[in-house]
């Protein structure tokens, strides 16, 4: 009687030493992501962050959960977070412009227009996702039955790589373009980069409320495919400033790595604080543009296109530009992200960084989509310690007509991806939606099952990384996110499958089931 008296009184002295927590995880096949890539079946959380990781045996013993989850055997990976993406432009997009993604020919993009048009009563009509390169005559369009369909409306409707717009005769004359000779303005009403962007500039601005319902719109569809962070690649003051209101209100839960735009009111209004780091929020970078697409002709070659000779693309800024973004940023310890896709575009880029970063260094400035580079310059990358940050949907996406923009040779050299990696040893993958689809799990097919092109795929556990602890570390927040280990913020996603051991051809079959951050199931 007495012996058992004292096991009893053990029992109890050993349950009353367990450490309560808010949640433990268990029964799962957890993919950590830390240095060892190890794996295990359980964590608990603790007011939003891991505070163990083991087996459930362990995690039980130690601790008490006033929640706990039974993965029921499914697979759990730390959250994924876009490298490079338009968080607040795809919620913009979702509110007032017509989808005209997969149209198969321009008559069906009239057709979504026309449909579009009949509950849109502004003097604007708008449309996003057009592709020539889908349709049966690969040309881009004209305007003319935009003028004559919409003759009361100001007509704008972005190409899908947003490097391209068709606009209207009205938005020709009111911006100033009509009849005028110049690189970036095609006939029949095309206008590429800087003269894409004067037409979007005049597009009046969404007003404080369809802005917020516009992030939130944006925020949903992250949280359905797994992203608990984002890395919009540029946005001006007024958008950080809304993004950051929501965060303090608790409206916005999506973490948020925010590009600045690189004009001087927007690097001098940033830059005067340094490097800002938030619980949800990052403003530590400066995003510019060294050419435009590929699609549209617009990226910068060494050499004209093979398809169209006449043109080898475009810069878009003259050398004293980035030279003046360069040192600002570099003054203020700014990163610097530079969309560049031709392989003139990065060879410009990467001798511009080498002024500044001079050798080997941790500053990790960014050479965003790195889509075509010369043999002869992927040293560059490692000796600068300059990170490629890639899209490897862009890969897939481009297949059937890359080859006819680069020819059989210089299309070797695109969308090298494994070779990127191998400079430094580790680089960013995004989607860069709403160019692309918003799952990154269609980012981890693209790269580790790509077909054709180059060999150029990544390993599982290479695209993995990719789009968790390497793109946390693409700006600084690798001490705080992106894997599974103590003391990190608890972001994590639960797949109904594992993407590391099916078969390529059943990755996108595969559902998120849920998605924490912090601790807190937001899907």
């Amino acid at each position: 009687m007495r012996k058992l008296f004292f096991f009893i009184l053990l029992i109890s002295l050993v349950s009353c030493s367990k450490t309560k927590v808010d949640l433990i995880v268990h029964n799962a096949n957890v993919y950590t992501v830390d240095s060892q890539f190890s794996k295990t079946t359980a964590f608990a959380v603790d007011d939003g962050k891991f505070v163990a990781i083991g087996s459930d045996r362990k995690i039980f013993r130690r601790y008490d959960a006033s929640k706990t989850l039974d993965a029921r055997g499914q697979s759990i990976y730390p959250g994924f977070i876009d490298g490079h993406c338009h968080f607040v432009g795809y919620g913009e997009t979702k509110v007032r412009y017509a989808d005209l993604n997969g149209c198969k020919s321009f008559d069906e993009v009239l057709e979504r227009l026309a449909k579009h048009n009949e509950n849109n009563d502004s003097e604007w009509l708008l449309g996003r996702g057009w592709d020539q390169n889908l349709w049966k005559v690969k040309e881009f369009p004209e305007n003319t039955e935009l003028n004559r369909r919409f003759p009361s409306k100001n007509v704008l409707i972005t190409r899908v790589d947003g490097h391209a717009v068709l606009v209207s005769d009205n938005v020709l004359k009111i911006i100033g373009l009509d009849g005028v000779n110049r690189i970036d303005v095609k006939p029949g009403g095309i206008l590429l980069d800087n003269a894409a962007d004067m037409a979007k500039a005049i597009v009046p601005s969404l007003n404080n409320k369809q802005r917020i319902n516009a992030l939130k719109i944006a925020q949903r569809d992250c949280f359905a495919h797994g992203l608990t962070g984002v890395t919009d690649a540029g946005l001006d003051i007024r958008s950080i400033a809304l993004i950051d209101s929501l965060q303090q209100a608790g409206i916005l839960k999506m973490k948020v790595n925010a590009m600045i735009n690189p004009d001087d009111e927007t690097m001098d209004y940033f830059m005067k604080f340094g490097v800002i780091e938030k619980e949800r929020l990052t403003i530590r970078s400066v995003k510019i543009y060294a050419d435009g697409a590929l699609g549209s002709r617009g990226a910068k070659l060494l050499e004209p296109y093979s398809d169209a000779p006449e043109t080898s693309g475009l810069f878009v800024e003259c050398e004293s530009f980035y030279d003046h973004v360069c040192e600002k940023a570099y003054n203020a310890g700014y990163q610097v992200c530079c969309h560049a896709i031709g392989d003139g575009g990065v060879r410009m880029i990467l001798n511009e960084y080498a002024k500044f970063l001079k050798g080997e260094n941790d500053l990790r400035w960014r050479v965003e989509h790195s889509q075509v580079v010369d043999l002869q310059d992927l040293v560059l990358y490692k000796e600068y310690s300059i990170i490629p940050s890639i899209q490897a949907t862009h890969c897939t996406s481009d297949m059937p007509w890359a080859e006819d923009r680069l020819g059989s040779e210089r299309v070797k050299n695109a969308y090298a991806y494994k070779t990127l990696l191998e400079q430094n040893g580790w680089l960013i993958n995004g989607t860069d939606f709403p160019i692309e689809h918003v799952s990154p799990l269609k980012t981890f097919y693209s790269s580790v099952a790509r077909k054709h092109l180059t060999d150029n795929k990544l390993s599982c556990e290479e695209a993995l990384r990719s789009m968790t602890i390497w793109a946390a570390k693409g700006y600084f927040a690798e001490s705080r996110k992106g894997s599974i280990e103590i003391g990190k913020e608890a972001d994590f996603v639960i797949l109904s499958d594992d993407i590391m051991t099916i078969e390529d051809e059943n990755i996108p079959e595969v559902k998120v089931m849920n998605t924490f951050i912090n601790g807190e199931m937001v899907y």
